[in-house]
């Protein structure tokens, strides 16, 4: 899907899966039934807190379950510990963005850029129509980009920026974000995942973007109808309390249209294949040194100091970098959008990564992965049971090995003869592997995505508060399942 491309295409496809003959379907749930219980009863003690530390040992005290099991069937310590490396170091790229995106955050925040996509946005977006409007803008940023992850931490802070000042709710805005942020990343060609679902299903990326619009532009429209429907009976506080907090921002911040040139730049140059992980240090860089510029007194405040410096100019750049930042103004409801934890804010989401590759990690190592999924295999006897499978394949790769990316490859490897088996072309296992494992990893709060898109859209809440909204990602898998049962448009292999 995105932006952790730390490694290769050729190392991901590459990616062993471990089989244990000896590990009973049983024994590789265990663990999975074990972790979701205990999760549930976590966040209904903890609510939204829960990600700030204690899901992370829960995911832990599922790893070490699984981990017993293992013994139990003679796994060494040494190969679940591989594993758990293995899994770590896939998501180093992940974990050096997380820290950028913490890093732009706050540069954007003291420079103006943010507050000035605000400030536009409030004049230009109107309330009835802002979440249509959002899944829209999202969706040709992500087609541009191939990534929902630049997306979520340029534009779609921003928009749920301008859906707070609009009275509408924050999972409402980040679910209509992430929607429109899916659909593109699914059918860019500059996608990771977009190239990768073919290349696991023995198909080729143009054919698999052709026959994957045929379940997906209807999901999007069915989504875009949901999002105006609820558009038209929102009461929000739109435009009679516009003024104020325009009036705010402006008291605040040097306000300029010409700020827009530095997120501009970060877009161009992602489109140009330059890596995300460059593009968003680049646009940090950037951020820094607009804010000096455009808003000079920000800075010296941040710094703690008199007037501006070298010196206090450093100190105020490298605390909007790391640490907490905030800007105040006039309305108390800016205040808190006008915040920024930096590089440090991020440091809760990459401690959550870690402990669920450890959780993936130990369950990939015990072979309970390759059970779970043989088993779902064995189910398909039918086209449609073939379909169901993939499907029900993915979620569970999603839900225990914590990372999209292997819920496309594990299901891929596995199911790939199955559908030549039956007769059917690529383009169906590797349509069903997007619909399916792509677009659901951010259901998952301790999914990679799940917990990336969280941090960046909410700050300090959970990823559960746009899950209900997340129309395209909830829609997506049953789309698909509709589109098999109903045998439209299922291709055949050809004859050769």
């Amino acid at each position: 899907m995105q932006d952790q491309n730390n490694l290769s295409k050729t190392q991901i496809e590459d990616q062993k899966i471990i089989n244990n003959k000896e590990l009973t379907l049983f024994e590789a749930l265990i663990p999975v039934i074990a972790l979701v219980g205990l999760l549930a009863y976590n966040i209904s003690v903890f609510g939204d807190d829960a990600l700030s530390g204690s899901n992370q040992f829960i995911l832990l005290i599922g790893a070490s379950i699984a981990a017993i099991i293992g013994f139990r069937n003679k796994v060494s310590y040494k190969v679940m510990m591989e594993e758990v490396a293995e899994n770590v170091k896939s998501t180093s790229g992940a974990i050096l963005i997380l820290l950028m995106v913490g890093a732009l955050a706050g540069t954007w925040l003291v420079s103006g850029i943010i507050p000035s996509m605000i400030y536009y946005g409030l004049q230009i977006l109107n309330p009835t129509i802002f979440l249509a409007a959002c899944v829209v803008i999202c969706a040709i940023i992500s087609i541009a980009t191939g990534s929902s992850w630049t997306t979520s931490a340029t534009v779609g802070i921003a928009l749920v920026g301008i859906g707070e000042t609009l009275g509408i709710s924050t999972g409402m805005t980040a679910g209509a974000v992430l929607s429109g942020a899916y659909f593109g990343d699914k059918m860019s060609p500059l996608s990771d995942t977009t190239n990768l679902a073919p290349a696991m299903a023995g198909g080729e990326l143009f054919s698999h973007i052709k026959y994957m619009a045929l379940t997906t532009i209807p999901t999007i429209v069915i989504t875009l109808i949901i999002f105006i429907i609820i558009g038209l009976n929102l009461e929000t506080s739109g435009s009679p309390v516009i003024a104020d907090k325009l009036t705010a921002i402006n008291g605040a911040f040097n306000i300029s249209p010409y700020l827009f040139i530095v997120p501009v730049v970060v877009i161009f140059m992602i489109v140009k294949k330059t890596p995300p992980l460059i593009a968003l240090l680049i646009g940090s860089l950037l951020g820094a040194v607009t804010a000096v510029i455009a808003q000079p007194d920000i800075i010296v405040k941040i710094a703690g100091a008199e007037s501006l410096t070298f010196q206090s100019a450093y100190k105020g750049i490298l605390n909007a970098l790391t640490v907490d930042t905030a800007v105040e103004t006039s309305s108390k409801e800016l205040n808190d959008l006008f915040t920024s934890g930096g590089m440090k804010g991020m440091l809760g989401t990459i401690w959550l990564i870690i402990c669920a590759m450890v959780f993936g990690g130990i369950m990939d190592g015990i072979g309970a992965l390759s059970r779970i999924t043989k088993s779902l295999l064995a189910l398909a006897t039918t086209t449609f049971g073939l379909f169901a499978s993939t499907v029900a394949s993915c979620l569970a790769l999603n839900l225990t090995a914590s990372d999209q990316y292997l819920a496309i490859v594990v299901p891929g490897k596995m199911f790939k003869q199955a559908y030549q088996d039956k007769g059917l072309a690529p383009e169906n296992l590797s349509r069903t592997l997007e619909d399916s494992g792509t677009v659901t990893s951010v259901l998952i709060p301790w999914n990679t995505c799940g917990a990336y898109h969280s941090k960046v859209l909410f700050g300090h809440a959970g990823a559960t508060a746009y899950i209900p909204y997340a129309f395209f990602s909830i829609l997506s898998p049953f789309i698909t399942l509709i589109f098999a049962g109903l045998n439209i448009k299922i291709k055949q292999l050809t004859k050769r």
